[in-house]
């Protein structure tokens, strides 16, 4: 069985069609130019979203395979998502970068996105270690599973470069990858709902609870590893 694909709440797999409405969150930036910039970034999330497409054709087969040669599935589940254009625009506007295709493509990383949830701190890395293996550039390694945020947040970030093969060319095309547990997932759900709720801030009353929840899941983390070391030795 092959790893499970879901859609972030409110966001969907297909097409990033642009919101009229959320071209409000660009506030100085004069409207006319900001629904020119929706109109003119087809290419650029064509190509991204073939880049994720590549990567997930790759895990999948990885999911697969691992699933039939050892009865062990790295992954859980996998979520991916296209920035929509009026927040690819929002964000050069806030860096103070021109807003066009050109400057996107350049000073944005994080355009295409890809999340994997793993059972094991363990898949984690071998995940990252067949990226390696397989020639898939890393161009930026944010680990905050060795070191946590200050809020508690564990997850494995990956900047890597995913070929692309169109008819004409190849791209380098840049995928935010994360990598990370069921129990961290849990946690930055949560945490998640909570920001979303209290108008992006969490309350300075729940900060220590929060933190002492995330070192709560990163002990059942560990245990469960504990565990699965050892039914694979009692197996062998």
């Amino acid at each position: 069985m092959g790893p499970r694909d879901r859609s972030p709440r409110g966001g969907s797999r297909g097409w990033p069609y642009p919101q009229r409405s959320a071209i409000e969150q660009l506030g100085s930036m004069d409207r006319d130019d900001a629904l020119a910039f929706v109109r003119q970034t087809g290419d650029l999330l064509m190509v991204h979203k073939f880049g994720v497409d590549e990567l997930m054709t790759k895990l999948r087969i990885w999911s697969e395979e691992f699933d039939y040669a050892h009865e062990h599935d790295p992954i859980e589940h996998i979520t991916s998502r296209i920035k929509r254009p009026e927040a690819i625009a929002a964000k050069l506007a806030r860096r103070g970068l021109p807003v066009d295709p050109v400057s996107a493509r350049e000073h944005l990383t994080d355009i295409a996105g890809v999340r994997v949830v793993c059972p094991f701190i363990s898949d984690v890395y071998l995940l990252r270690d067949l990226i390696r293996q397989h020639q898939i550039e890393i161009v930026q390694t944010k680990d905050y599973i060795a070191a946590p945020k200050p809020n508690g947040y564990r997850s494995l970030h990956l900047i890597i470069k995913v070929p692309v093969h169109l008819s004409d060319r190849t791209e380098l095309v840049a995928v935010e990858l994360q990598l990370r547990t069921i129990a961290m997932d849990f946690w930055a759900a949560v945490e998640h709902e909570l920001l979303y709720k209290s108008g992006g801030e969490v309350p300075e009353s729940f900060a220590a609870e929060l933190k002492a929840a995330a070192e709560a899941a990163a002990g059942l983390d560990a245990q469960m590893s504990s565990l699965h070391q050892r039914s694979e030795g009692a197996s062998d």
